[in-house]
């Protein structure tokens, strides 16, 4: 009688890998403080990547910035210098205010940005945001 010759040409399976065996629970005695874990190591990013990663989560979103209440004190606080009486405002006069405020506040430090880069520094310092306000003239400020 003839065995099936295939059983013998099978192809060997490769070992499964097994994970590195686990060490046995320890018991510890209970107290009655709180239990003491050990801190987890909080993640490091190289240094600029943190920044990187602000710039194109805030370049993606299109909400605002600054906060709306600090933003409309401000704003009746400077209004109050112009005029004694106290004046009313809309929220929707508030909210287009704090848009024209922010996109001026994005375009010059763009400007002062790029003014930083051409003088070979990318820490963007006052005298960049300066000069670019002077170089955009008296009408643009």
């Amino acid at each position: 009688m003839r065995r099936d010759s295939s059983a013998h040409r099978r192809k060997p399976s490769t070992p499964k890998r097994r994970s590195p065996p686990r060490p046995p629970p320890t018991r510890t005695r209970r107290s009655s403080g709180p239990s003491e874990t050990p801190p987890r190591k909080k993640r490091r990013f190289r240094p600029g990547m943190r920044a990187l990663m602000e710039i194109r989560k805030y370049q993606k979103s299109t909400d605002l910035l600054l906060r709306k209440g600090p933003f409309s004190r401000l704003v009746r606080e400077v209004c109050q210098m112009f005029s004694q009486e106290h004046l009313k405002w809309q929220a929707y006069a508030l909210m287009a205010l704090q848009e024209a405020a922010e996109a001026f506040l994005v375009r010059l430090f763009s400007d002062a940005n790029l003014c930083a880069i051409h003088a070979k520094r990318v820490t963007l310092y006052a005298r960049d945001i300066q000069l670019a306000r002077r170089i955009r003239g008296l009408e643009n400020m």
